[in-house]
């Protein structure tokens, strides 16, 4: 089981939201969302924010970082670590189930990531067996994406997503992300698509986006 961070936003949560960092950063990357994010009429959550593994990163000359599958080039679309991404989702699987071992339906459960993370979120997302109440990736892009229409199960195109991304980002161009969302699309997912000038960051108003998005589930 990877290591993680976690915060509770009242005593016996009913609702769980796994938040994956992005590459070269750890769980108390999006530790501190938590305040601008939550809102006081929102059930209990339970934030979990695991640590990725620590491996060589091909593109950074082989310096090991914390990342959820190497990059093997800049063009990140078409040169894929597969098995790194495939491992990442069987973590990401057992902190679901963890979840759920705590007495959290995968029907109250987030799954969130940032760059990377994101990239594993939507992989997952699309692959479970068992919805989960959506799927939140900033600034980043569907991996896997030939394998998709293939694999992704008729619980994962029933998965809402919410994507942002910054139109002057350098690295996971806007461009990607589009491709990524009419992909989702086409598979018959629900995208809410928001973009705003900024580069691979977070702003404000992403977060009051994001956070209406939310509300909607909890409200369901």
């Amino acid at each position: 089981m990877l290591e993680t961070l976690e915060h509770v936003t009242r005593p016996d949560p009913t609702w769980s939201v796994v938040w994956l960092h992005g590459l070269g950063a750890d769980g108390h990357d999006f530790a501190p969302i938590v305040p601008e994010l939550v809102r006081p009429e929102w059930p209990g959550i339970r934030f979990v924010f695991p640590h990725a593994p620590v491996r060589p990163v091909t593109v950074n000359n082989g310096t090991p970082m914390r990342a959820w599958y190497d990059l093997l080039g800049f063009d990140i679309a078409s040169r894929q670590d597969a098995p790194g991404i495939r491992a990442s989702i069987a973590e990401v699987e057992r902190l679901i189930a963890r979840e759920g071992e705590r007495g959290i339906d995968p029907g109250r459960i987030l799954l969130a990531g940032f760059s990377q993370g994101g990239a594993v979120a939507l992989a997952t997302g699309l692959r479970r067996q068992r919805a989960l109440a959506g799927v939140v990736a900033l600034s980043t892009y569907l991996p896997l994406a030939d394998s998709a229409a293939t694999e992704a199960t008729a619980a994962g195109r029933g998965t809402p997503v919410f994507m942002a991304h910054g139109s002057q980002d350098p690295v996971v161009g806007e461009r990607l992300g589009l491709l990524s969302r009419d992909a989702l699309r086409d598979l018959g997912v629900d995208v809410a698509w928001h973009s705003y000038p900024m580069a691979h960051q977070v702003c404000m108003e992403e977060i009051q986006a994001l956070g209406d998005w939310m509300q909607v589930r909890f409200a369901g």
